[in-house]
């Protein structure tokens, strides 16, 4: 949408302080001076100064007037201006012909110069260049040999003119916002909004914010309807220094129609995206929930499933019982059988079939029978098929990386987990190791062996704990 409206020309207002102001009082003086001379003067000397503040702009040349009465050659005299509320009090001190520069006060070094010529004629005129907000204040104008002084009191004023910018629209009354802003005032001004006949316009409060320079900035906003006119103007005023600035801004008439026209289909816009916001959020929903329940199907029956394939087995289980009780009556398990007949014999003790008749009562199952060369033994059998722990039972950390554990069951060829480096076991700690797709949320230090999978409840396993060195460390069948 085409914001159609235009600036208009940029007024400043008139000011009692103009740039011309100092030579014009230094001209009153000299006429003033010069007409003296030709009058008689019986009373008493005196130091005259002007009867009204003296109001300069910030960063403007200032002339302060002060002239003795009769009139007569001060060049030779001492001569001093003061601030008495400063330390030290010394702007300009005149002796022997020549400033003393070492009393002056540092804020106005470099900027304070008298007009010598005009010293013989009595004229003691003070020039205050670059005039800054802190040289505000009351001057003394002092002749300390004839114990003469008047005073010239400063007011530092500072202006900036206003901007006028397009904030928003009122969509309710097709209104426009207008915002008024001017920067860098001293003292603080006043905010005005006028219509194009002078007439004031109802407006917000005035937002006042000032800076670390102490200059002033203020804003104001005002909401506007289509009218005759339609020229707006923002006035900002100083009244104890006599400053206004004016800016004005013309709303043409198209940009109200174009503003009422579009409402409707503003709104309309709004409810349709709002539609369909809420049926994207509700699509999203509804797959969210059906993607999580099929999740939790799925890791229901995992296991299930795993039994189902292991099932088709368990006519085996009978020879494989038999088969098992053969292998466990030998006095050594020959470690080609475990490598499909490759590596060396190992011999390994094993304990009499009675310690294999013992089960234990608890979530896991017993070792039927063991023997065990090692300090890290198979100490879990999960009874529910989902995994296997194995636990050092030594006093001391026991290094697994390299080792390697075969599991056979029954009589099927066995499959072997080597453990990755470096992987410590301390004393007392277990390790958890999980059968693949059976298990959720797995701790850091649990492992998923992939090839492991779900076993029946009959049959038996035998773990094969095998070091880096090819020899048997732990040996155990367990059953349930």
């Amino acid at each position: 949408m085409q914001q159609s409206y235009r600036m208009l020309h940029q007024t400043d207002g008139l000011s009692l302080q103009s740039p011309v102001r100092p030579l014009s009082v230094l001209v009153f003086h000299l006429l003033l001076t010069h007409s003296c001379r030709g009058n008689s003067y019986t009373g008493q000397p005196q130091l005259i100064g002007p009867s009204q503040p003296i109001v300069a702009t910030l960063g403007d040349d200032i002339i302060l007037p002060c002239h003795l009465k009769p009139a007569e050659d001060a060049s030779g005299l001492t001569l001093e201006w003061t601030r008495p509320d400063l330390n030290p009090r010394f702007v300009h001190v005149w002796r022997s012909g020549q400033e003393l520069v070492g009393k002056k006060h540092q804020s106005f070094e470099g900027r304070t110069s008298l007009f010598i010529d005009e010293l013989k004629f009595g004229n003691i005129l003070l020039k205050l260049s670059k005039l800054k907000l802190k040289d505000e204040g009351t001057y003394r104008c002092f002749s300390p040999a004839q114990g003469l002084q008047s005073f010239v009191q400063l007011i530092v004023g500072a202006v900036s003119s206003p901007v006028i910018t397009l904030a928003g629209i009122v969509k309710a009354t097709s209104g426009v916002v207008l915002q008024c802003e001017s920067a860098g005032w001293y003292p603080e001004p006043e905010v005005f909004w006028l219509d194009g006949e002078g007439n004031l316009l109802s407006a917000g409060p005035t937002e006042t914010v000032r800076g670390p320079d102490d200059l002033y900035t203020v804003s104001s906003r005002v909401t506007v309807e289509k009218r005759h006119s339609n020229s707006f103007t923002c006035r900002v005023q100083q009244k104890d220094i006599n400053q206004t600035r004016d800016t004005h801004i013309q709303v043409t008439d198209d940009f109200f129609e174009v503003q009422s026209s579009s409402l409707s289909t503003i709104i309309g816009l709004a409810v349709s995206l709002a539609a369909c916001i809420l049926l994207m959020s509700a699509a999203i929903v509804f797959f969210v929930y059906n993607w999580r329940q099929n999740e939790l199907k799925t890791k229901r029956s995992c296991c299930d499933g795993e039994m189902k394939n292991l099932s088709k087995n368990y006519k085996f289980v009978a020879e494989g019982e038999r088969e098992q009780q053969q292998l466990m009556t030998v006095e050594t398990v020959q470690m080609k059988f475990l490598n499909n007949g490759e590596g060396k014999k190992t011999k390994h003790k094993v304990p009499d079939s009675e310690s294999s008749q013992s089960r234990q009562q608890d979530g896991t199952s017993s070792a039927g029978q063991s023997s065990t060369a090692g300090h890290v033994i198979v100490d879990e059998v999960d009874k529910s098929r989902k995994y296997i722990g194995l636990k050092n039972t030594s006093s001391e950390d026991q290094e697994l990386g390299g080792w390697t554990l075969k599991v056979q069951v029954n009589d099927r060829a066995p499959i072997s987990y080597t453990f990755k480096k470096p992987l410590k076991l301390s004393p007392g700690k277990k390790v958890i190791m999980w059968v693949q797709g059976c298990g959720t949320n797995y701790p850091p230090s649990d492992l998923v062996w992939d090839d492991l999978k779900s076993w029946s409840p009959k049959d038996k396993l035998q773990f094969f704990l095998i070091s880096n060195t090819e020899e048997i460390q732990h040996f155990s069948v367990h059953s349930q």
